[in-house]
């Protein structure tokens, strides 16, 4: 069944988190970022800048149940892909924070591998002032579009670096290991389940050859390596960050995390790097880190 272009603009209900430190600390020790500002329960900690993926993740499922409940069936709704991240942090989450999450169809346009829809999240703490806003993209491999395609807020374009790559030597090359337990331990901490993650025969089933890491696994270990490397492991300058995903990484391997630029702009101090699989090939692409100035 397609997606139905006319629910763009369409939002879900406000979901409602009470973060705690031990959900901060989990996600960033599945990592294996054991930085003190998100573990060092003896000052203030932080969690990971790309923790509120976790709270974000059950407000994303209703904003999918949107076009499930016009005909999209389990196993299309499966076939959704994580395509691109472009993460806004207002501020960083603190363990006792109360955030509230809604989710809003921006974008759904048909493109050859299937249907491409732009959900933005919106992140606010118990005062309503804006803690994150998300930007997420996904893909609905073979599932097409009906009512063509529809635009209801255009998202930002990533930071102009991103992607600055052109063929050039990077400016640092970073191997990241990718234990075999990764993924189900990812999916625990994070409070994120998707069986092609966890389950074999459910990824084969959906055409994968075996389980894969999240997406935003991947990211978070890139930003992690970004953070330790441009701003001495301290995450509280980010103020940006996303990339695209490309490929698949599998179980246990090594990735490596390639940086190409290092410039200040007038959004901040912009880090540009992708992310290689272990076969060599992309598996983030025009990734980027913006950093307070």
């Amino acid at each position: 069944m397609p997606i139905d272009s006319a629910l763009v603009g369409s939002s879900t209900s406000v979901h409602r988190h009470d973060v705690d430190a031990r959900w901060t600390m989990a996600f960033s020790a599945a990592l294996g970022d054991t930085g003190p500002h998100y573990l060092d329960t003896t000052s203030e900690v932080v969690a990971h800048p790309l923790f509120t993926i976790a709270p974000e993740w059950n407000v994303h499922l209703e904003g999918r149940d949107l076009f499930a409940a016009n005909g999209l069936t389990p196993d299309e709704r499966l076939k959704s892909v994580h395509a691109t991240h472009d993460c806004h942090v207002h501020r960083l989450v603190r363990p006792g924070d109360r955030l509230q999450t809604r989710a809003t169809a921006v974008l759904a346009e048909e493109r050859r591998p299937g249907a491409y829809v732009v959900t933005r999240l919106d992140t606010t703490d118990a005062e309503g002032e804006p803690v994150c806003t998300t930007y997420q993209a996904s893909v609905y491999r073979g599932v097409p579009v009906a009512g063509g395609d529809r635009v209801h807020a255009e998202p930002p374009p990533p930071p102009a670096a991103a992607g600055a790559n052109g063929g050039s030597a990077p400016l640092a090359e970073i191997p990241v290991p990718v234990p075999a337990n990764l993924a189900h331990v990812y999916s625990e901490c994070a409070r994120i389940w998707n069986p092609i993650h966890t389950d074999v025969e459910v990824a084969r089933r959906m055409g994968l050859p075996d389980i894969i890491l999240h997406g935003s696994a991947t990211l978070a270990l890139a930003v992690s390596r970004v953070v330790d490397h441009a701003a001495g492991g301290d995450p509280r300058s980010v103020r940006r960050l996303g990339g695209m995903f490309r490929g698949m990484v599998l179980m246990p391997s090594e990735i490596r995390l390639r940086l190409f630029a290092d410039e200040t702009t007038d959004e901040g101090r912009v880090l540009a790097w992708d992310v290689l699989n272990a076969e060599g090939n992309p598996a983030i692409t025009k990734g980027f880190v913006v950093l307070a100035p």
